[in-house]
């Protein structure tokens, strides 16, 4: 069985690639060529092209057929298109920003998310309404008029390794750095879905192995429990032996650190009840145990100071302004304090427990 993984380094590649050729597929992977991973095997064939144009693909794969193609890479309509008919099965992989409001909350009303979001909720149906999240709606609908029987998987954010946008590496730097301040918007209370490379390919390749259950779906996937980021937080420190303080600000107030968040309202946490029933998900490996193996990756693997990691996250890891935003929210929180209305405590809870039996009220009043 030949199967094509379009991508295939990147942070679930390697998961789908060995997968797939522990299921038996002779593997070829089409990428451009750009980097190489260690983990990818000398038995897997590599196409250099780039599978974002028409033009390009049409030349990489002039001739050839598969089984199986797993598109986790390039312009995933036009690859498509032109393997209709020359593949047994297509595979796509999209993203969560398809729903309407995830990439603009202020598109629903109220604002925000409900969650959590099942994959009938509406996606952004115009051009008009938001370019990006209507351009991966309408290729997961390219995808299935082309492929009948195949399958869309909507990614959530990705950890682990080969991340183009790790946040993790935010904390994990300043943390290595000797910071022990990390500012976080919305309190570090939001939750969002996030997925563990390992847990992703786990979850498409379960695609692999039931055909029938799979054909013509989209799945919603990520890893079974979320943490909020302050508590993603924790587990880095914890990972790293370091001590760790929060400093809460306000998403307004948090300049460049709003990138640590991945929506400015609310939550975003995606339904798995259909990936869990139909095809028998679950986790390979905890958040917990996932999150630490990640830390220990980026340890061994820093990303260059100032390189297109860090230029991509979009973090100048500037020091000076973080001191100056905590000794702002220090001061602030303490004149909050001073403005707030003396409140005594409550004593004990207003439910009544009587004494005796057969009393209108208890010894309290209650």
């Amino acid at each position: 069985m030949r199967a094509l993984v379009v991508g295939g380094t990147g942070p679930t590649g390697p998961f789908i690639v060995n997968g797939l050729r522990e299921r038996g597929y002779k593997v070829t992977i089409f990428h451009r060529g750009t980097h190489e991973i260690a983990e990818i095997p000398d038995d897997v064939e590599h196409i250099h092209g780039d599978p974002h144009f028409a033009e390009t693909i049409d030349k990489s794969l002039a001739g050839r057929t598969f089984d199986l193609t797993i598109a986790t890479y390039g312009r995933v309509r036009l690859l498509a298109k032109a393997l209709a008919g020359r593949t047994g099965r297509f595979i796509g992989i999209g993203g969560y920003a398809a729903y309407r409001g995830w990439v603009d909350p202020y598109a629903l009303d109220p604002p925000g998310m409900t969650s959590p979001v099942p994959e009938e909720a509406p996606v952004v149906a115009s051009e008009a309404e938001q370019r990006f999240a209507w351009l991966i709606a309408q290729t997961e609908q390219a995808v299935l008029q082309q492929h009948p029987t195949g399958t869309v998987f909507r990614y959530p954010y990705v950890y682990g390794p080969y991340q183009v946008r790790p946040r993790e590496w935010s904390v994990i730097r300043r943390l290595l750095d000797g910071r022990r301040e990390i500012i976080l918007p919305h309190h570090g209370l939001s939750l969002s879905t996030h997925g563990w490379a390992g847990n992703l390919g786990h979850a498409v390749l379960l695609a692999v192995d039931r055909p029938e259950a799979a054909a013509g779906r989209v799945y919603n996937c990520g890893d079974l429990e979320q943490l909020t980021l302050a508590q993603i937080v924790a587990v880095i420190a914890a990972t790293l032996d370091r001590k760790v303080e929060v400093i809460p600000v306000p998403y307004e107030a948090a300049g460049t650190h709003k990138a640590m968040v991945l929506s400015p309202l609310g939550h975003q946490l995606l339904d798995l009840t259909r990936i869990r029933t139909e095809l028998g998900y679950s986790d390979v490996l905890d958040v917990r145990t996932a999150l630490a193996r990640t830390v220990r990756w980026y340890v061994d693997h820093p990303p260059e100071a100032g390189g297109d990691i860090e230029r991509a996250l979009g973090d100048p890891f500037d020091y000076a302004a973080e001191d100056r935003l905590i000794a702002a929210w220090r001061q602030g929180t303490a004149l909050l304090r001073e403005a707030s209305e003396t409140v005594p405590e409550i004593a004990w809870h207003p439910y009544a427990h009587p004494r005796q039996a057969g009393q209108d009220r208890d010894q309290r009043g209650r």
